[in-house]
Parts: C-alpha cells; structure tokens; sequence
C-alpha cells in the first residue's frame, strides 16, 4: 500500500467554553492539562485509485457539523479524492474538550449554543491532519495483531447486561470486552509510521469536577507511545502518529473501583446506581489512583503497554483490496425484518427519564435514578409546559422507555436531533472497520461484529477481521440490546431510535458489508442527504472585551514567584498577571502557552524541555473582576528530571482599547525566576 499519516492540533478555547460529555454546565474550561489532537492515517492502493481515511480526532465525539464542514473543505482542495464513503471521523470521547461544535439543538442546552472558535479549531485541525497525511505518502506495510488488556474496565451497567440471554452471555468469558486490536504501519524502507488502536473504554478517568482541557486516559496512551517513538522531540512534534480510537464502549468505564457512596463509602452497585443517602447523585464511581490525574495516567498506561506489546509482535501482514461503503440512512424510519414474518420500526428520537441520571461516571442532576420505567409527573408536567408533551405515536414506538424529552418532535429553532444518520465500513484488505455513529454497548458491538463477519463469510469474504470504531460521522447517543433497552438504565435511556435500533443498524451494516463482498458498492442507494442548517455561531459565552493589569503592573508580570529550589516529585508553581486564553486561541491555530526551559552552561543560553502538551505541565487561568485576570502554571516536577537550572515561562494575548470602537489583540510573555532542581 501507499501509507501516510499526520497529526495537527485541534485544542481550540480551553476557557470558558463548556467541556463537551458529562452535559454539566458547570463544568467550564479553566486551563489546559494536555493538547487535543487530529491523527490521520491515509491507505491507498499505489495501482488503482481506491483509498481510505481513517482519522481519531481527541473530542468527545465527531458531529454531523464537523463531519460536513470537513467533507467540505476536501472537496475543495482534493475533488472527487476523498469523500463521505472513504473518509472515516472518529471521536476519542475524551470528556475534558471544548463543547460548542454541534448543530442539533439539544447539544447547545449544556455547549452554550454553537461556538465558533471551537468547531473551527476542530474542523480546521481533522483537515491539516489529512493534509500531513496526504503530503507524506510513502511505500508501506500494515500488520494486525490483537490481544487481551486486564484492570482496566469495568461494566458499568452489569445489571442491564444480565438482561442478555443467558446462552449468549455463557459464549463470553467478561461483561466488557478486553480485546485490543492493533494496525501497525511501516514503511517499506523500515522506517515507523504509526499505530491505530481501538480498544473499548470510556476517556472518564477525569471526572465532572475537572476544568482543564485534556485527552483523558486514552490521549496519554497516545502521548506515550509517540514520546518513545520521537525520541528527543517535544510533545506533539515529531512523525510517528499513536492513535488510540475508541470502540464499543457504551456500558465501558475505566473507573475500575467500581461505584461507591461519596458521603458514607459504601457500594451503590444496584440496578439504580443509588444511595441510601442523597440519591442517585452521591453513587460515583472511583478510579485505581489516589486522585483523577493518577487514575488517567494508571489506565493510559495500562492501556499503552499493551499497544507496545502488541505493536512489537504484530506479524499478521495485512493484504488485499480497498473499498468502501457508506449510505445516509433515515434512522428515525427503519424497517427491521426480525424474520420471515416478523418487521418492527425504529422511532422519532427520543430520551428516557434515566439520561437525565447520568452514570456513575458522571451523575445527572436533580433526583433522576437509572432504571426509571415509569415517568415522574413532576417533571413530566414541566416537560408538557415548557416543550410540549411527546405524540402517543412516539411514546407508544419507545415503550417501555418514558419519554422525557421527545426531541424528534422538536424543531425550534432547528431540529434537537438528527434523523439522518451515517452507516460506513471501510475495508483495508482483511481489515473491516465499521463506523458507527454512537456509543454501541458491549453486547451490542458483539452483535453486530459478529453480523458483519458471517455477512462477510456468507458471501466468500473469509477471515475478515472486524473492528468497532465508535463515535464517527454524527452523535446518536447509545445503542443498547433490545433486551438492556427493557430496564432503561442510562445506555438505554439514551437509545435515541427505540428498541429496535441496534437490529436496524445490524440490518444495515450487513447491507454495506454484502455491497463490499460482491464488490457492488456502487449499486448502494446513497439515501438522503443531511441538512447544514443556516447557522454561523449563536452562543451565550461571554464577549471578550479590554482586559487591564492590576496597578503598577502589567501583563505577564510575575505575581507569586517560584521557590529558589524544587527536588524531583514536587510541583514548581508560579502566576502571573493574565489574559482570557480565548484571546489566543482566536488569533493563532497553535498557541502554546507555556514552556519549561533549562539553562545549558555550554552554549550559554536557555533550552525548551517542555511545552503546554507535556502532561507534565499544568495550566490554569482565573478570571477576577474589573477585567483582570491570573494565570498559574505548575510543572510537576517528574522522576528523573536532569538536576540543573530552570525557568517556566508563560505565553499569552490580551485585548487592549485603542479607540471607542476598537480593540486590538496584543501578545505578551512573562517568565518565572530562575530555580535550581537538586
């Protein structure tokens, strides 16, 4: 094959803007903990003209909006080369990244509206990604390997999964699936291009109480794996590309203590994840550190030895053609023949009572509990008032799930959700990897892998290797068994299409894998195509406006100084006067706010070790009053730091009135006294 891979940077805002996956409104950027990337990897077939894409971008999922404006921007630079049938978006579903990329409306309630700066840092990094990608096409090899990765899942609905019959559960050894599946990249010359990952596990290490923006347990593993491989190169920089995508991981946490009361310490593993104090919303679930920053780093490594090991062994070489199938499908008006007699519907989108629980990785609000088979008239009453009440065609279609919000039926000032959805497969040779678009459960990926692969077999496509990657093209949510879908715990609640979805998108999957199999993609229908609605930016964040220094200072001016002296394991710290780090972001693609610099004695001048990817670095901006505001950066100070003399230094942009009607953006740095680390 032809290879190529590329990774840009897609951070965007880190304060301010909500942070998109535990829908907490509270949960506002504050700082930045570690970059969010776009890792491309481009496979094409150097006699022909067919090609793949394959892109994990480090956000908690890929929405219709960024997917169209992307397909958009290809078309214009490569025509007809890359299109919605080869080009594969996939999430990482880190839940500490910038909300606001969205244009159904449900996802403005909590992302604040449609926030420009931030699907612009998305979109433009996924596209410069397949840029890299596409200008570093070389000769190549692929090789396959998996294996099995222990303590570091849990199911975090095992209730709902007992609900599976008991004959297929016996098949499986776990509630979760470990299987990690590996697609190793080398260049003909032998030179080390890159890795793709998929493995199911929720990026929830960090919890809802977080506010710096970072690629949770899943982005370290990738940050690991390409510090190893670009040796002596700062984070971020160099060309091996380590992408850990995410798979079916919809009843998947990393937080592997399992759930516990936060006021008294006792379990709450019940099917409704409640406490006998406080409700639903005191049952949390604990990671293996001693705090969030630990358990990330615990499950990414974890999770990247296991990649390494794999990575090294992989001899299982990957051949044969490339295609590619993909339909736009009305998902909220699917026909499922269950059997020779036997068709059901799939509904208008709809979410149950128990999303408005939440999970043990992130509760919900007010006294919602998982497992709600009946309504609340309270809350129903408000629901009937403020949004109207849901057809009895829709309750009927979604029993025994009670509606809480049927945004099918809501269409003010657009659609609250999509009904066009995107089903794909791309085949790389025996590598079959299904782009799904939502959060399948561990059953529900095991169905549907399984459907495909006899799909495949059926029709002479023998020993496929099938591969979930989750969160692709648009967000629907979760895809529950019809069987889970009968407690309603969370997962199921939030089966958007009712309880015939995962059978519809079996359905259709079987469909694109047939089309690939007899080699008839062409002849698929290409269905209806999905709307861009007419809508530029609409948000509730706060204007950025003048900012001032306290008196007699000015910006970057150091206001609490670092120690003389630091041993390694502790955290040199030092703030300065800042600036609103949306400034940045809104002036540079890739701003870097901060550096760790060492003085080297030989040639006299000081030398960049780390930069504001490192996970070693924190940092943190606090907005005080009468436009002022301070910026801290910590450096936690790792085992084996080269003893020596360092600095840290802060980089930012603050906005400055020059007339009534003007303001301009003006940079500025400020650096931390020299200190010594013995």
């Amino acid at each position: 094959y032809l290879v190529g891979v590329g990774r840009a940077d897609c951070t965007g805002p880190v304060a301010q803007v909500p942070l998109m996956g535990y829908a907490n409104p509270e949960q506002v950027g504050g700082g930045l903990l570690s970059r969010l990337y776009s890792r491309a990897f481009i496979v094409a077939d150097p006699k022909g003209s067919e090609r793949v894409v394959f892109v994990s971008v480090d956000i908690g999922m890929v929405s219709q909006r960024v997917r169209l404006e992307v397909l958009k921007e290809l078309q214009s630079k490569y025509g007809e080369l890359y299109r919605q049938d080869n080009v594969i978006l996939s999430g990482t579903h880190t839940h500490s990244g910038p909300g606001g990329y969205f244009q159904y409306t449900l996802f403005w309630i909590t992302s604040k509206g449609l926030i420009r700066p931030a699907l612009n840092s998305i979109v433009n990094g996924i596209v410069k990604s397949i840029d890299i990608a596409h200008e570093n096409m070389k000769k190549g090899r692929l090789f396959i390997n998996r294996g099995t990765v222990e303590n570091s899942q849990i199911n975090r609905s095992p209730f709902s999964y007992l609900e599976n019959p008991e004959s297929e559960r016996k098949r499986y050894s776990s509630n979760t699936d470990k299987e990690m599946l590996v697609l190793k990249m080398v260049g003909e010359d032998g030179q080390e291009l890159g890795l793709i990952s998929w493995f199911a596990v929720h990026p929830v290490s960090m919890n809802n109480s977080n506010h710096l923006v970072n690629s949770d347990n899943v982005g370290y593993a990738s940050y690991l794996f390409e510090q190893e491989k670009n040796r002596g190169m700062l984070p971020g920089e160099g060309s091996f590309v380590a992408a850990f995508a995410s798979s079916n991981l919809g009843d998947v946490s990393p937080n592997t203590r399992g759930p516990f009361c936060a006021n008294t310490g006792e379990s709450c593993d019940n099917p409704q994840s409640s406490c006998p104090v406080g409700g639903a919303a005191m049952c949390m679930a604990k990671g293996p550190g001693n705090d969030m920053f630990e358990s990330t780093r615990i499950i990414g490594q974890n999770i990247y030895l296991k990649a390494k090991e794999l990575y090294e062994k992989a001899s299982q070489e990957v051949t044969g053609p490339l295609s590619s199938a993909h339909q736009w499908v009305n998902m909220s008006d699917v026909s499922v023949e269950l059997n020779a007699t036997h068709t059901v519907k799939t509904c208008k989108p709809a979410l149950g009572h128990s999303f408005a629980a939440g999970t043990i990785d992130g509760v919900g609000a007010f006294n919602f509990t998982q497992g709600s088979v009946e309504g609340d008239p309270f809350w129903d009453q408000i629901r009937d008032q403020l949004l109207g009440e849901p057809s009895n065609e829709t309750k009927a279609c979604h029993k025994p799930k009670p509606i809480l919000f049927s945004t099918g039926e809501m269409s003010w000032p657009h659609p609250w959700h999509p009904d066009i959805v995107d089903v794909q497969i791309a085949a790389i040779g025996s590598l079959a990897i299904l782009a799904v678009p939502g959060e399948f459960t561990t059953m529900s990926g095991r169905r549907l892998r399984e459907a495909v692969k006899s799909e495949f077999d059926s029709h002479g496509t023998r020993g496929m290797n099938v591969v979930i990657a989750g969160l692709c093209n648009v967000y629907t949510h979760y895809i529950a068994t019809y069987e889970e879908y009968q407690v309603q715990r969370y997962e199921a609640a939030s089966t958007i299409y009712g309880p015939h979805t995962l059978s519809a998108y079996i359905q259709l999957y079987r469909g694109l894998a047939k089309a690939i199999a007899l080699n008839a993609t062409e002849e698929l229908p290409r269905g209806p195509e999905p709307p861009l609605f007419n809508v530029t930016s609409l948000t509730l964040l706060p204007s950025l406006s003048a900012e001032n220094a306290p008196a007699s200072k000015t910006f970057g001016d150091v206001l609490e100084e670092v120690r003389p002296e630091y041993r390694e394991g502790e955290v040199a710290e030092v703030t300065f006067v800042g600036a609103n780090p949306r400034n940045s972001a809104e002036n540079a693609t890739e701003h870097n706010f901060l550096t760790v610099e060492r003085y080297s004695n030989i040639s006299s001048s000081w030398r960049v070790v780390l930069n504001d990817a490192s996970w070693d670095t924190r940092f943190y901006w606090s907005k005080g009053s009468g436009g002022r505001s301070n910026v801290t950066i910590e450096w936690h100070i790792p085992a084996g730091t080269e003893p020596g003399v360092y600095r840290l230094r802060y980089f930012g942009h603050y906005k400055k009135r020059v007339s009534l009607f003007r303001i301009i953006t003006v940079p500025f740095e400020g650096s931390s006294s020299a200190f010594q680390i013995t």
